[in-house]
């Protein structure tokens, strides 16, 4: 009897998403001069000149220097962290907050890292 029931559910799910899908086709379109102008608005926003005062203005060549002093600072942090893990456990060294400010500083410095690479590198 369950079964039963879940074949109906899956069946009427599927029927509604089909209309619901012939619906967004077949429905009323949108006229040709609404679309132009749409697409003029848009225009507007996404053409705009961008300016860059020179504050904020670095040299790809620098930047690319930056994500590299991060990039190995945060290897020497991670490789920090896992020496301070393996003296704890092989060990018995008492160096668990060493160890979790380490590991606090790299988890921390990588999404630094990630975050700047994203805001200075998408889309290339």
């Amino acid at each position: 009897m369950h079964g039963r029931n879940v074949g109906r559910i899956i069946v009427w799910v599927m029927s509604l998403s089909v209309t619901l899908g012939a619906l967004a086709v077949l429905g009323p379109g949108v006229s040709h001069a609404q679309e132009d102008e749409s697409l003029r608005v848009m225009k507007g926003f996404t053409e705009q000149e961008k300016e860059e005062s020179e504050i904020v203005k670095i040299s790809t060549e620098r930047k690319h220097q930056i994500m590299f002093i991060m990039g190995f600072i945060l290897l020497v942090g991670v490789i920090a962290t896992a020496a301070l893990g393996v003296a704890m456990v092989l060990f018995g060294k008492e160096v668990f907050v060493a160890h979790m400010v380490c590991a606090l500083f790299s988890v921390f410095l990588s999404i630094v890292h990630a975050v700047t690479a994203v805001v200075w590198f998408f889309p290339f």
